[in-house]
C-alpha cells in the first residue's frame, strides 16, 4: 500500500512555490553534511510541469519510484528515505510514494514493464534509477540508449514528468569503457528529452574520495547502496526535483487575455494547466 505523508499544501506554502527559484537551489534545501556534493556534480534540473499542475492544483503528488531492488533489506528502505526528503525539500506536499523494482536490461524489454507499472500506479512523477543492470550485463550501450529514450518520450507523451538518476560508481569499474558509455547514455537521453538528472555516478565518486574508508562508507555488498548511500540519494533526489520544480515555476506561463465576451465562468482554471493523461 502506498505511504500518504501526513502533510497538506497550504496556500502560504503553495505561494512560496510556485513565487519562483531561490537564488540558489540549495538554499531552499541541502543535503546533510555526509551527503553534501557540489551541484555541478549532483544534478541537472529540468521542467516538472505535470508536478507543478498536482502542486498548483492542491492534488496530492503521486510518484513512482523505479528501479533498485523492492525485495527486504536496506534497499527496501529507499521509499522511506526518498518521501521524508522530499517532505524536508517541499514541506507541505502530500506525497503518495510507490516503489516497484524493475528486473532486467532496458535494452531486453524492461522498458515494456515499465509502462505496465505506469498503468497501475497513474503516476504525476516518475524517479528512475536506470543503467546499472545493463552495464554490468554488457548490454550494447547503443541500443539502451535507444530504448531508454523510448521509453522516457513514452512517459512525457502521456504527461508524466521524468527524473533520471543515472548507474552507481564503484572504483572498480569507473574507468571501463563500456560502462562510462552507459553512464553518458543516461546523460544524453535526460538532456535529448529536456528531464532532470541526478548525476548519481559523479556524486558517489565525489562522497568516496571525501572519505578515508572510500566508497566503503557508502557502497554495501553485491554492488548496492548501503544504507547511509541510500539517504544520500534520495537527498540528492529530492534537491533535484525541488530545484527543478522552482525552475519550472520561474518559467512564464503566457496565456492569452479572454476577450471580454468569452470569459470563461469563475473558477473554471485554464485549459492549459493540467496536461492531459492517458497512461493506459
Amino acid at each position: 500500500m502506498p505511504a500518504r505523508s501526513p502533510l497538506c499544501l497550504t496556500g502560504a506554502a503553495l505561494a512560496l512555490l510556485l513565487a519562483g527559484p531561490p537564488a540558489r537551489a540549495q538554499d531552499a534545501v541541502g543535503p546533510s553534511l555526509e551527503c553534501r556534493v557540489p551541484n555541478s556534480q549532483l544534478y541537472t534540473v529540468a521542467a516538472l510541469p505535470a508536478v507543478k499542475a498536482a502542486v498548483a492544483g492542491k492534488h496530492a503528488l503521486r510518484l513512482l519510484a523505479v528501479g533498485g531492488s523492492a525485495a527486504p533489506g536496506a534497499s527496501a528502505s529507499y521509499p522511506v528515505k526518498l518521501e521524508a526528503a522530499l517532505e524536508q525539500a517541499l514541506p507541505y506536499v502530500d506525497v503518495i510514494m510507490e516503489h516497484r523494482g524493475l528486473p532486467g536490461e532496458i535494452a531486453s524489454g524492461a522498458a515494456e514493464r515499465l509502462r505496465s507499472l505506469v498503468a497501475d500506479a497513474d503516476p504525476d512523477l516518475v524517479v528512475w534509477q536506470v543503467g546499472t543492470h545493463d552495464a554490468i550485463a554488457r548490454v550494447d550501450p547503443t541500443a539502451f540508449t535507444e530504448a531508454l529514450d523510448e521509453a522516457v518520450g513514452w512517459l512525457k507523451s502521456h504527461g508524466i514528468d521524468v527524473v533520471l538518476v543515472d548507474p552507481l560508481y564503484t572504483a572498480s569499474i569507473a574507468g571501463d569503457a563500456d560502462y562510462n558509455r552507459i553512464v553518458d547514455g543516461v546523460r544524453g537521453v535526460a538532456t535529448k528529452q529536456g528531464v532532470p538528472l541526478v548525476r548519481r555516478f559523479e556524486a558517489l565518486r565525489y562522497l568516496a574520495s571525501r572519505n578515508e574508508k572510500g566508497e566503503s562508507h557508502i557502497l554495501g555488498r553485491q554492488f548496492r547502496l548501503n544504507d547511509l548511500g541510500l539517504r544520500c540519494m534520495a537527498e540528492h533526489v529530492a534537491l533535484t526535483i525541488a530545484g527543478s520544480l522552482a525552475q519550472t515555476a520561474a518559467i512564464p506561463t503566457a496565456q492569452p487575455k479572454p476577450a471580454p465576451d468569452a470569459a470563461a465562468p469563475t473558477g473554471t482554471p485554464p485549459a492549459s494547466t493540467v496536461a492531459p493523461r492517458n497512461p493506459g
